[in-house]
């Protein structure tokens, strides 16, 4: 029954942000704000991922592809293929559901016992659009573009270090990023992009902002948001990868 009565609030939270606003450029500005937030605050820590991602990628696929009759350019292929369809989707959008996630249940959270929600509600504001809208589109705007740099830096990374040990020339590694490309896989790619930027924003906004009591269970409904996302986004990459490849 916890369950229903959850989902169902999560819903209702939902519906409730659809509405006129009443400052259209109060509204922008805190869209704004959540683009800035979410997309450059976050860019550190996507830039570093996924170089290291590629690299170690590009590494352990040549360690296992031991047979001289493979051309060296597979390699390429196989960290092309991994970045875009797993690793940049998936594994960035897990360390943003940390990050970004986290960041959002206690922002809210903090509002929500100082009564600060409900002296905007007072004021004849409908904080559901005010404070949970701009951050689900600010994410669904951002999110997206943060995973597609996130690709491009994962395949330069691997070509970086393909080419610093020795494996794989930089000639070798352009041709195989050539061959056999799919495009189908960068739309898939960003159909998960959006996907999991919605969990990331809203699931972690229905836990801050309908926390009760005080500091400590804002840590905890920081954390509970960030678990649940993180279950959720590995689901939904399940779920799509069997309906749409």
């Amino acid at each position: 029954m916890t369950f229903f009565t959850e989902f169902g609030r999560y819903l209702l939270m939902l519906k409730g942000m659809f509405s006129k606003p009443e400052n259209f450029k109060m509204y922008w500005k805190e869209f704004m704000h959540q683009c800035s937030e979410i997309g450059v605050g976050s860019l550190g820590i996507v830039v570093i991922i996924s170089i290291f991602m590629g690299a170690v990628s590009t590494l352990q696929t040549a360690y296992q592809l031991v047979s001289p009759i493979i051309p060296k350019s597979t390699i390429a292929q196989i960290v092309r293929d991994t970045v875009i369809l797993e690793f940049a989707p998936t594994l960035v959008c897990i360390v943003l559901a940390g990050v970004v996630g986290s960041k959002i249940a206690s922002e809210l959270g903090n509002m929500r016992v100082s009564e600060q929600i409900d002296a905007l509600e007072i004021m004849g504001i409908n904080t559901k659009t005010y404070l949970v809208l701009p951050k689900i589109i600010g994410a669904l705007l951002m999110i997206p573009m943060l995973v597609t740099l996130s690709a491009a830096l994962g395949i330069w990374g691997g070509r970086f270090a393909g080419q610093a040990s020795g494996i794989v020339s930089t000639a070798d590694f352009d041709k195989g990023l050539l061959q056999n490309f799919m495009p189908f896989n960068v739309t898939f790619a960003l159909i998960k992009a959006y996907t999991f930027a919605f969990i990331i924003s809203s699931v972690p906004a229905y836990f801050g902002y309908y926390v009760k009591g005080g500091a400590l269970e804002i840590g905890r409904s920081s954390t509970k948001s960030v678990v649940v996302s993180c279950i959720l986004i590995l689901f939904a990459d399940y779920i799509l990868a069997a309906l749409l490849l």
